[in-house]
């Protein structure tokens, strides 16, 4: 049966009826009457068994709705990220090629065999050095060098010290076939300048033997001016000598590298 039956049932109910003296007389008077009941059998489960189920099913579909809300958004965050990545590596590789194009814009303009130097200046370090053939006392082989846009030679690195020293055993003709660089001490005894002013670092000096030492037999102003260079090679590049400012040498002159925008021919 379902929570609740329903019976109906007729009912007769037989009544005699009497005279005015009570005798009995006949027929008797019947009379229907109609009953209806209505019966509810008492329910075994637990009063919010019902609810605890429907509950736990709403329960149940919002776990599940949100497992697959959270593997939406995560799966979502992925792809956005391939996606960004994505557009990372080719803005990467867009500004390469931009790059490489400059690259090559610039080396056709320029030429790889493209001189830094005038002609008779040799590029080294990013400098031009010239070596001259003609011999000149100090002072006018500076001025030789001023006209050519330089300056005697300022040497602040072992590195191009080295470069030079080497570079002379080739210019020299002899043993005495020294050039002029930019160092003196003609305004103050022992206290050493470089052509542009700056004082010499001793802790970068290059002087051969007992160098300096004012020798003055060839001259009785001393020797204030100062020339390098080894035809055999100098031990640990040590080829600096005073002389006095008045001889004639050959000189080397400086100047920073130029930049050219067009291609050499």
């Amino acid at each position: 049966m379902s929570a609740a039956d329903v019976l109906y049932s007729d009912v007769k109910f037989t009544r005699e009826k009497r005279n005015v003296d009570g005798a009995a007389s006949s027929p008797a008077e019947t009379t229907y009457s109609e009953v209806r009941i209505l019966k509810s059998e008492p329910s075994t489960e637990l009063p919010d068994s019902h609810q605890q189920e429907a509950s736990n099913g709403r329960s149940k579909v919002t776990s599940e709705r949100a497992a697959v809300l959270v593997l939406s958004l995560l799966l979502t965050a992925a792809v956005v990220a391939r996606l960004i990545s994505y557009k990372n590596i080719q803005t990467v590789e867009h500004l390469q090629k931009l790059i490489d194009e400059r690259d090559a814009a610039v080396k056709n303009l320029t030429g790889d065999s493209c001189q830094k130097c005038d002609d008779g200046w040799e590029e080294h370090g990013g400098k031009c050095y010239y070596f001259s053939q003609g011999k000149l006392p100090w002072i006018q082989s500076r001025d030789a060098c001023r006209r050519r846009g330089g300056d005697l030679v300022k040497i602040d690195s072992r590195h191009a010290q080295s470069f030079l020293e080497q570079k002379l055993r080739k210019e020299m003709e002899t043993h005495e076939d020294k050039f002029w660089i930019g160092l003196t001490d003609s305004q103050e005894e022992t206290k050493w300048f470089w052509a542009d002013g700056s004082p010499l670092d001793s802790s970068l000096t290059f002087w051969s033997g007992m160098e300096p030492d004012n020798w003055k037999k060839n001259d009785d102003s001393g020797e204030d001016c100062v020339r390098m260079g080894e035809k055999s090679g100098a031990e640990d590049l040590k080829c600096w000598f005073d002389k006095a400012c008045t001889a004639p040498h050959k000189r080397i002159c400086e100047k920073p590298t130029e930049t050219r925008h067009l291609k050499c021919v």
